[in-house]
C-alpha cells in the first residue's frame, strides 16, 4: 500500500485528491508542522527537505507534486489523468505544474516563509507587501495564457487540476480576488464539486 505525508492546508492535497481520483489504495499520514514533526528524525528518514508531499512506494520515495502527480497518473493509466500517449502534451502537462511548483507556490510562500531568503524583519515585511502583486501577475499569466478550458490542458480534466485548484485556494489568503480570473473562479467551483476532491478534504478533517 502507498503510504502518504501531507499537512492540512498544504500543497499535498494536490496529490491526495489525484490518489483519489485514480482509486489508489493509500495510508494518509498527517503531520503537524505547528509541532514541528516534519523536522522529526522518523519524518526525515522519509523526506531530508522536511517538507510535503512525500509519496512512499513500493520502490522507493518520491517527493515534489510534479513528479508525485506524474507518477500517479501513469501508474494507474485507466483512470486517464495524463495524456500518455502524447509525449508533447504530456510534456506541456508538466511545464504547468513545474510553472506551479518552481513560481506560483514560491511567490505564496514568501508570505509566510521570508526566513528562508532573508534573515532581517524588514525583508519579510518587504516580501510579505508583494506577494499581492506576484500573486495576481501568476494568475493572470495563468488565466489569459496556460488555462486551455473548461479544464487545465483542454477538454480532458488531468493531474493539472487538482494542482491549480490547491493553489487557487490559497488567493484569498494572499490578498487576490479569484472572482477577478474567471476562468480560474469557475474551475475552483467545479473542482469543489467532484467526489473525488470532497473525499480528499474529509479525509484530512478526520
Amino acid at each position: 500500500m502507498l503510504k502518504f505525508f501531507y499537512s492540512p492546508g498544504s500543497c499535498a492535497l494536490a496529490s491526495q485528491i489525484a490518489l483519489e481520483d485514480a482509486g489508489a489504495d493509500y495510508e494518509l499520514i498527517r503531520l503537524d508542522f505547528k509541532a514541528g514533526e516534519q523536522r522529526g528524525v522518523d519524518y526525515l528518514a522519509v523526506n531530508p527537505k522536511g517538507r510535503v508531499p512525500a509519496l512512499v512506494t513500493g520502490r522507493g520515495i518520491l517527493t515534489e507534486n510534479p513528479a508525485i502527480l506524474a507518477f500517479i497518473a501513469q501508474s494507474f493509466p485507466e483512470a486517464e489523468l495524463a495524456p500518455l500517449d502524447d509525449a508533447f502534451a504530456f510534456g506541456e502537462l508538466q511545464a504547468f505544474n513545474s510553472y506551479l511548483c518552481s513560481t506560483v507556490h514560491v511567490a505564496h510562500a514568501h508570505g509566510r516563509r521570508g526566513s528562508r531568503w532573508a534573515t532581517q524583519q524588514s525583508s519579510f515585511e518587504d516580501m510579505q507587501q508583494k506577494v499581492p502583486e506576484n500573486m495576481a501577475a501568476c494568475f493572470g499569466l495563468i488565466e489569459q495564457s496556460m488555462f486551455k478550458g473548461p479544464w487545465v490542458m483542454g477538454d480532458k480534466y488531468t493531474v493539472a487540476d487538482p494542482y491549480l485548484f490547491t493553489i487557487a485556494r490559497w488567493l484569498e489568503g494572499d490578498g487576490v480576488d479569484v472572482k477577478e480570473y474567471p476562468k480560474v473562479s469557475d474551475h475552483l467551483n467545479r473542482m469543489t464539486q467532484l467526489e473525488s476532491v470532497q473525499r480528499a478534504l474529509s479525509r484530512q478533517s478526520q
